[in-house]
């Protein structure tokens, strides 16, 4: 991969070290014909940060101006300190000496080297000095060890893009680009090649940027969400602040949702349930074989929530939690969108206009939300 050589004045600043290395920093603006990207964004420097937003809203043209690419007239980068572009000074670092990794939608593997060559391959390019993800340690990562003497050819849609991901870590990258991983493969695929994603996640200190027009994958994945739409970023935040606002596009999509970082409390072996809690609050589940103590996430979609004025016990519904009404949107003719405060978590609910109206639900007002699905994530 290559990108255009720096010019000018700036170009013997190459890498420059600015600020204190704590955080991303993007700034650009290009435009074409129909269409520009126009974004400024700060960003933090760990964990995954998803790109989301439908097709044609800028994710893959954000993407290749942080990866160089792109050149944005109007640009500026500055990677945990490190200063990759900064028009105004006319500094470029090109493609090939940004210290990143980038994984496609396809695995784009070498035909004709095994698996274990593929790696090395990627090693070429990285200093021995320089290199601070031992090749090892990306094999065990992506749990590729049996496949090391296979060709490509013989590998699985998956199996091949473990190796691409393992081949993007073996280069120690600084940022890790990710542009619809799993787009190319099938759901089995998917839901095999999920947990090695979030081992990444919890075992490596390297910020990620995952491009996704994919609800499931965002939710399950990101810590940080970018919403994107004409080129342009609505909303930056942590993904349970940003999924949670009321004057952003995607709470009004059928499948408008909340995430919940919570802990396994408990396992209900007679029933194949699982009690998990968050803010000191019970959320059942059906059963997982998750140890105890261990962290987890779960989703839970706005049409999965009804209201309640007082805490009802006979139901089916396990899961009624106390909330206060934080605020409604009320633009669809039928259907009233309400936010929850759940002890300090965000919650929404999709609820009937004449629910909303026979209940008094106001923003202050007290109820209790029936969750009547979970989707556990992880």
């Amino acid at each position: 991969m290559s990108g255009a050589a720096p010019f000018g004045p700036g170009a013997a600043r190459t890498g420059a070290i600015v600020g204190d290395g704590a955080a991303i920093r993007a700034r650009f603006g290009l435009g074409w014909p129909g269409f520009r990207l126009d974004v400024d964004l700060a960003l933090p420097g760990r964990g995954v940060i998803a790109l989301f937003g439908h097709s044609g809203s800028g994710k893959t043209t954000l993407l290749r101006c942080l990866a160089g690419l792109e050149r944005a007239a109007d640009g500026y980068l500055a990677v945990r300190g490190e200063l990759w572009q900064d028009e105004s000074q006319r500094l470029f670092v090109p493609t090939h000496r940004r210290p990143l990794g980038y994984v496609f939608q396809e695995a784009s593997l070498f035909a004709h080297l095994t698996v274990r060559r593929n790696l090395e391959f990627g090693l070429k390019r990285v200093p021995a000095a320089s290199r601070r993800i031992p090749l090892d340690q990306a094999i065990a990562l992506l749990g590729i060890e049996p496949l090391l003497a296979r060709l490509p050819g013989r590998l699985s849609g998956g199996e091949r893009q473990r190796v691409a991901i393992a081949r993007a870590l073996a280069t120690s990258p600084r940022l890790l680009l990710m542009d619809e991983p799993l787009a190319a493969l099938d759901v089995k695929r998917k839901q095999e090649i999920l947990p090695y994603l979030e081992r990444l996640h919890a075992e490596l200190d390297i910020p990620v940027i995952y491009v996704s027009h994919a609800p499931e994958e965002v939710a399950r994945l990101a810590d940080h969400v970018v919403l994107l739409a004409d080129g342009r970023a609505l909303a930056a935040g942590p993904i349970g602040e940003v999924m949670a606002r009321l004057d952003l596009p995607f709470a009004h999509d059928e499948d408008a949702f909340v995430v919940i970082d919570a802990r396994v409390a408990a396992h209900d072996d007679a029933y194949a349930l699982t009690r998990l809690e968050f803010a000191g609050l019970p959320l059942w589940v059906p059963g997982l074989g998750a140890p105890v103590a261990s962290r987890v996430r779960a989703r839970v979609l706005a049409r999965d929530v009804s209201l309640a004025l007082s805490e009802r016990h006979d139901s089916s519904i396990l899961n009624v939690l106390p909330a206060r009404v934080v605020s409604l949107d009320e633009a669809d003719p039928g259907r009233t969108l309400v936010c929850l405060d759940v002890a300090g978590t965000a919650l929404l609910a999709r609820i009937t206009r004449r629910s909303a109206a026979q209940l008094g639900i106001v923003p202050g007002r007290d109820v209790y939300a029936q969750v009547k699905g979970v989707a556990l994530l992880r």
